[in-house]
């Protein structure tokens, strides 16, 4: 097995381990496509581990290094920069969503204050949007302008159905991504979040959200049409069961403190399905 063959393989292993969901989406894709999927996940993996770790905030700064040397041609020899080389020299890549993300990556290390969703959503074009304004071109070459606007709104949907998910995980870190006007409006107290019970006012916080993503999710499939056919059925079921999560925590009555919310193995495949 060659150097980038090898690379590919471990950059796999990251999203096998650390995502099913977009795993089993991407799947779907042919070979170069699905191998380079892999390859911007474990990037974006690998930022998103530094700051989930604790690490100092020099530990992002040599990394961010790293990939300025990177766009220069000078990498060490680690899987991650070995299969993302193939990748840009394979598809016409966005440097600057790559920046982007790191950035948002930061504002995470900075201990960031959300006080309206207008703060959210600017976290999580930088966290989310950025990470599929880097997969457009390797998802749909040549439709990227066309695309981007509905690709940063999948991108608010993907990160606003995270942090309704990750509420108590991101509390025991002491993260809160609830903005403060929305606690306000609804009298939901840090307090009773810290307790970790899904009062009735957290319920009107959490639906708020949620319905703003699932507006989100509707704008970002306008433009479906326009992605390839071999990358139409990945975007749209990546969507479609991201966006069952929020199903999935209703079902088990708001609880986002005490329990891990996901979908099924057996309910992925019957949305995969579905899709045309």
């Amino acid at each position: 097995m060659n150097r980038i063959s090898a690379a590919y393989d471990h950059c796999e292993s990251v999203i096998k381990h650390h995502s099913k969901t977009f795993f089993r989406a991407f799947s779907l894709l042919p070979k170069n496509q699905r191998k380079a999927v892999w390859a911007v996940y474990a990037f974006c993996r690998r930022a998103d581990d530094i700051v989930d770790e604790g690490s100092p905030p020099e530990v992002l700064d040599r990394f961010e290094q790293e990939f300025e040397l990177f766009l220069e041609g000078t990498f060490e020899e680690q899987p991650i920069w070995i299969a993302l080389d193939d990748v840009f020299k394979r598809f016409n890549m966005d440097r600057e969503a790559f920046r982007d993300m790191i950035r948002g990556q930061r504002m995470d290390l900075a201990g960031r204050k959300y006080m309206t969703l207008d703060d959210v959503l600017d976290y999580s074009y930088h966290v989310a949007s950025t990470v599929g304004l880097m997969l457009l071109p390797i998802l749909a070459p040549g439709k990227e302008k066309e695309l981007r606007e509905d690709g940063i709104y999948l991108g608010y949907a993907l990160q606003l159905t995270n942090i309704l998910r990750d509420v108590g995980e991101d509390l025991d870190r002491c993260r809160l991504y609830l903005p403060q006007d929305l606690l306000v409006k609804h009298e939901c107290s840090v307090e009773d979040l810290r307790d970790g019970r899904p009062t009735d006012a957290f319920r009107l916080v959490w639906e708020e959200m949620a319905g703003l993503a699932e507006h989100y999710y509707r704008l970002s499939m306008r433009t479906i049409g326009l992605y390839p056919i071999y990358s139409r059925a990945p975007v749209k079921g990546a969507a479609l069961l991201y966006k069952e999560i929020l199903n999935e925590v209703r079902k088990n009555g708001y609880d986002v403190f005490s329990k891990k919310n996901f979908v099924s193995g057996n309910e992925k495949e019957k949305i995969i399905s579905t899709i045309s």
